[in-house]
């Protein structure tokens, strides 16, 4: 995975991106260990969480470097 799209899975993101995690915290998805969330992807969880999910893949990608 080079660039985090809507449709990654967040377990994978995680899985090559630990750092990441912390992006997703500050927006309020604090069970990032659970299995739904290891399932679901970016678009998916931010629906539950009422985020924008375009902002979220940007500031992955950032963070990142992509």
């Amino acid at each position: 995975m080079s660039k985090i799209t809507k449709q990654s899975i967040i377990g994978d993101v995680l899985d090559m991106y630990p750092d990441t995690a912390k992006y997703f915290l500050e927006i309020g998805m604090h069970c990032l260990g659970c299995p739904s969330a290891r399932g679901e992807s970016v678009e998916e969880a931010c629906m539950v969480h009422g985020k924008d999910a375009d902002e979220l893949v940007a500031k992955l990608n950032a963070a990142i470097g992509e």
